[in-house]
């Protein structure tokens, strides 16, 4: 087995995240027992790009456990737990990846993650399927299909579908209902508050927090910081969105109207140079800047750079950008992830139903032949996984008599 890690005698530590992990990640187990016996993934060769922490090794032990050959790399230089790699080692997973990488080896150990010629990939941002296409066509033929986790990653495959490039089927995790209701919204929401607080050490209330996109990120980050006392300004392009915030109880501006009120800017967009130069130059001192979109282009930071005489470190995981005018903006995490680049990500539970759908689609690819395009997660996948999650609670559901399953049914009064 081959591996590129910081660390291997780090292990002990990651097999303890990896115990308090699995106790709150019930589906997960639940799907591991069901399948064991028959080895549903017996023969595949996976290739992952995850945020290697101890969420994420539940769900590459258990693809292993179900008979797959593993490989990983870090999809962020900064969500890459060292303990966590050297565990999945010890393991039995080949991984690539060590926190605070270079660009040059990201790319380096995405490519040796795809080295091994997989027959499924699992996504988190859509590299590997990119590089697939563009770098290692001569994997294409070997690849049955695979599965994306995050917005960001299903935008760039719906533009790759839409251009015809698509080579194989990829099921979309990220627009399953047990996924973006509860992780995007849920998960981001609290996730991101939980950067921001480590990094900082701030108070929330009474604060003007700038939430850039109300998707259903925005949305879980903005419930959140209001819950703590925050004040609430919502950018967006979109004016169905713009106008959900406002009846949300929202302020809904522009960034050139937001710029000089906000004290903490979040940005959730998907999208590029959302805060940029001309917000910079508006800005109140000591500020904070926070990234939750996938990729770290949202921030501007060359215009970040551009605008200071000189660049601080405040504090572990915090830039500090000074203007010729003495303003501060300190920029979390690099501008990257916060949640994961400044904290553990999203809370365990949360990752349970996420990643037991990254399981149940990379099974579903092994099973069936399926044409290129991008799909939904299947519906009765779905909803399982969600009716496994209330089980694990205890919660039970309300059964339609069959008089009221008729009448459903049913046009006529």
């Amino acid at each position: 087995m081959n591996y590129k890690i910081a660390d291997r005698g780090l292990a002990p530590s990651g097999n303890k995240k990896l115990a308090w992990a699995r106790q709150y990640m019930p589906v997960l187990g639940l799907l591991r027992e069901k399948y064991m016996a028959e080895q549903p993934l017996k023969g595949e060769v996976i290739s992952a790009c995850l945020h290697l922490e101890a969420k994420t090794a539940c769900l590459l032990l258990t693809l292993k456990d179900l008979g797959a050959s593993v490989t990983a790399a870090g999809s962020n230089p900064l969500s890459t737990q060292d303990d966590v790699c050297a565990a999945l080692v010890e393991g039995g997973v080949s991984v690539y990846s060590r926190n605070g990488m270079s660009t040059d080896e990201y790319f380096e150990n995405a490519r040796s993650a795809l080295s091994v010629k997989p027959s499924i990939i699992v996504d988190d941002g859509a590299d590997l399927v990119a590089m697939v296409h563009s770098d290692m066509r001569e994997l294409l033929p070997g690849i049955k299909g695979g599965s994306e986790e995050t917005t960001s990653g299903v935008k760039r495959l719906r533009s790759m579908n839409n251009s015809g490039v698509l080579a194989f089927p990829m099921i979309s995790v990220n627009d399953a209902h047990s996924k973006y209701l509860f992780d995007n919204r849920y998960g981001t929401g609290q996730s991101v508050m939980d950067g921001l607080l480590r990094t900082t050490n701030m108070l929330i209330a009474g604060k003007t927090v700038v939430v850039a996109g109300y998707g259903w990120c925005g949305r879980g980050v903005a419930m959140r910081a209001a819950s703590m006392g925050a004040r609430i300004i919502v950018t967006e392009t979109d004016p169905h969105r713009a106008f959900e915030a406002m009846m949300d109880g929202c302020e809904v501006a522009t960034m050139d109207e937001a710029a000089p009120r906000g004290d903490i800017f979040l940005t959730l967009t998907g999208n590029t140079r959302v805060t940029r130069r001309e917000h910079f130059e508006k800005m109140k001192d000591g500020v904070l800047l926070g990234n939750a979109g996938h990729f770290d282009v949202e921030i501007c930071k060359p215009d970040l750079k551009a605008l200071s005489v000189s660049v601080e470190a405040a504090r572990p995981g915090v830039e500090t950008f000074i203007m010729a005018d003495g303003r501060r903006l300190h920029l979390l995490g690099e501008g990257r992830l916060v949640n994961l680049a400044c904290a553990d990500g999203h809370p365990i539970e949360i990752m349970d139903l996420s990643f037991a759908l990254q399981l149940e689609s990379a099974i579903h690819v092994a099973k069936n032949k399926m044409a290129p395009g991008l799909y939904d997660v299947p519906e009765e996948i779905d909803r399982a996984v969600m009716k496994a999650k209330l089980d694990s609670l205890g919660i039970g559901l309300e059964k339609m008599t069959p008089e009221q399953e008729e009448y459903m049914k049913s046009w006529v009064e």
